[in-house]
């Protein structure tokens, strides 16, 4: 009989949500010890899976987190998280994968008998409009992007590249950002040269002259869908990207801008610190490179978004998400 609570595939086999857990004593909980990846699917297809997994492993093996699992095992096991949590989505949901990987247990707590030893693997798999049901409104409006005091950590004290759970200066940057007047606020952070480097969780892009410009990738995490943007999409439209250094004036006086991540894809930011950028409008480059991401992937990005309803009362919370360190603004 399938079960009404989600599934989730923990270290070999597949157990209750409620009942996935880590001792207090792994070191993810006392280092943030932990490498991750979240992925997406479009009309229930997984949006470049291996290429996420392949980041993960990327990671796994620069932070010398021993694991046993292939590749192919981690992308078979993620598809089986899906089968059993398949039948409590609705029908124009879109599955959202979680990959936790932790080192597991520090040394001096091994002993301690009924705890698992070794790495924890965890793949959990919800439904995305958990992520992005208040977004919608943000492809007409634009974001407000707000360079914090708070600064991303260079490569050289903790690579960016590798996506893993020691995100505090993130929620720093998100805590900060939520103070600034008015709604729709997100950090953007500066490297310590003072040059743009990324927000916390998405990438970013100026369009200047009908170029498309993003900053360069070596204190930044190379997001998945940065790399679509830039390798295949701009391509397809015939449009030059580039990589290049991009200062706080460069975007102030840009013709647009956005920002992407693998939940919501694209948005457009339209204000730079409350200041608009070009005419404080979505522009046609950005909506030209979004409407090619949907005919790619058969599905109405932000229609999707804008129909999806906002969280049940039940799940509404003072709690902060993701992207919104205050989301009673956006109720």
């Amino acid at each position: 009989m399938k079960t009404k609570i989600r599934q989730v595939w923990m270290n070999g086999k597949i157990v209750d949500e409620t009942e996935a857990k880590i001792s207090v004593y792994d070191s993810a909980l006392m280092y943030g010890d932990m490498v991750f990846e979240m992925t997406r699917s479009f009309a229930g297809e997984q949006f470049k899976l291996r290429e996420h997994i392949d980041r993960l492993y990327d990671g796994l093996k620069i932070l010398r987190i021993p694991l046993q699992m292939t590749k192919d095992e981690m992308e078979q096991r993620c598809y089986e998280t899906i089968e059993a949590n398949k039948h409590l989505f609705n029908d124009d949901d879109e599955h959202r994968l979680m990959i936790d990987v932790s080192r597991g247990l520090l040394g001096i707590y091994q002993r301690i008998d009924g705890l698992h030893k070794g790495q924890n693997v965890i793949i959990t798999d919800f439904p995305l409009r958990w992520t992005v049901s208040n977004m919608g409104h943000l492809f007409d409006t634009g974001i407000n992007a707000v360079i914090t005091s708070q600064r991303a950590i260079p490569a050289t004290l903790m690579d960016p590249k590798i996506k893993n759970r020691s995100r505090l200066f993130y929620l720093m940057a998100n805590i900060e950002a939520s103070q600034f007047k008015g709604d729709d606020n997100w950090a953007l952070l500066l490297d310590t040269a003072g040059f743009i480097s990324e927000g916390t969780g998405d990438n970013f892009f100026i369009i200047k002259d009908n170029k498309v410009i993003t900053p360069e990738g070596h204190d930044i995490l190379r997001g998945i869908s940065r790399q679509y943007v830039i390798e295949e999409l701009c391509p397809q439209l015939g449009i030059e990207c580039v990589e290049g250094k991009i200062s706080p004036y460069d975007v102030y006086t840009a013709d647009e801008a956005f920002m992407t991540g693998t939940p919501f894809c694209m948005l457009p930011v339209t204000k730079l610190n409350g200041l608009e950028i070009g005419d404080g409008k979505v522009g046609p480059i950005f909506n030209k490179i979004l409407d090619k991401w949907s005919s790619n992937t058969g599905v109405d990005i932000p229609n999707q978004i804008k129909t999806w309803n906002k969280i049940d009362g039940e799940y509404l919370t003072d709690a902060p998400t993701p992207y919104n360190f205050d989301p009673k603004k956006n109720k």
